[in-house]
């Protein structure tokens, strides 16, 4: 079960009280990605709502393995809901008030309370039973607007820095912008397909008398590739897969001779398909997560996740895939490295 609990907290030197108070445009988010701050009395905590919360917003982002969740919860009580803690990137308020009218309870969402692009949500209600009821009600919403936040935060980070050399590649190649990090790499640019690597991330830790370890690097990046649109059958799931398998073949070997990217089939981390799109709504398109691995010659163990768009560009005619991928040790939580990858896949412009 994904839940944390919190006993201490971080006080800051200037109080924030009560919502609506006026913040410095400099004021940022805390608490990591994938993180929900839940701020409710300790028996609403400790009753069996707790279940329906895990089972509503810690949802599996199939079909990674190791399992990868939407979101992890972390509880504070009121009192102690104070200084940097309110800054937190999720807030959700579970609100027994006993004043509360009507009979039905109220959901409110609210943006940068405390802290830019933050998102606050509170289930306001007359009693137990009732906060329970709307919650239920309103879950896969609170779910989904929690999920836009996530990696709408990751996009708008990225738009902020261009990289005007990738820019002009995909412009001129595809005829499409999409926001990465600046300090991504074009590592191979042919007449159908690109490859860009994404920064290196790792967590490092200091152990007493000796130097930094490292825990685990995460290797990510996004390739980009086109074919020509004939028709819709084309979007099958099986077209789809086969079409990446053919591109990957061809553009991205293994460091060992005969050896070659490909999609893994097994059955407990068969591909998911679903219907998508960018972050504006403009595109529309179909989503593929699932598990990748390097085959040929023989099975190597390594491998890992990818997660891909895929849409007609109107004014070429072309089918157009982004598909991000992480490389990942199990040891290592790379949540935030595929919220990245939705983030880069959602921000897709047609120019």
């Amino acid at each position: 079960m994904r839940i944390l609990k919190i006993f201490s907290v971080l006080i800051l030197a200037v109080n924030l009280n009560g919502c609506g108070e006026y913040f410095s445009s400099e004021v940022y988010v805390t608490g990591k990605v994938g993180e929900i701050l839940v701020v409710c009395d300790d028996a609403v905590w400790n009753s069996t709502f707790r279940s329906d919360l895990d089972s509503n917003l810690t949802q599996f982002i199939m079909p990674y393995f190791p399992d990868v969740a939407t979101f992890e919860l972390i509880h504070y009580n009121q009192k102690n809901f104070v200084g940097a803690v309110k800054r937190h990137r999720n807030v959700l308020f579970l609100t027994i008030n006993q004043n509360h009218k009507g009979s039905k309870g109220l959901l409110q969402y609210r943006d940068d309370v405390w802290a830019n692009n933050q998102l606050v949500v509170e289930v306001i209600a007359k009693d137990y039973k009732q906060l329970v009821g709307t919650f239920k009600a309103g879950a896969n919403h609170i779910h989904d607007k929690f999920d836009y936040a996530s990696w709408n935060r990751i996009r708008l980070r990225f738009a902020e820095k261009k990289n005007p050399r990738i820019d002009n590649e995909l412009k001129q190649k595809f005829g499409i912008h999409i926001d990465l990090p600046n300090a991504s790499k074009m590592v191979s640019l042919k007449k159908n397909f690109c490859r860009i690597e994404l920064p290196v991330a790792s967590r490092p830790i200091e152990f007493v008398g000796e130097s930094k370890q490292d825990l685990g690097t995460i290797f990510s990046g996004v390739m980009v590739y086109q074919y020509p649109y004939k028709d819709s059958s084309q979007y099958g799931i099986d077209a789809l897969l086969q079409a990446r398998d053919t591109m990957l073949k061809y553009n991205v070997p293994h460091e060992t001779p005969g050896l070659y990217m490909g999609t893994q089939y097994n059955e407990f981390v068969y591909p998911n398909y679903s219907g998508n799109t960018n972050f504006s709504g403009s595109i529309q398109g179909v989503e593929v997560r699932g598990m990748f691995e390097f085959k040929g010659r023989f099975q190597h163990s390594t491998g890992g996740a990818f997660w891909s768009f895929h849409f007609t560009n109107p004014k070429s005619n072309q089918l157009i895939c982004i598909s991000g991928y992480v490389d990942a040790p199990s040891s290592t939580s790379w949540t935030h490295a595929i919220r990245e990858i939705q983030a880069i896949w959602k921000s897709v412009t047609v120019l």
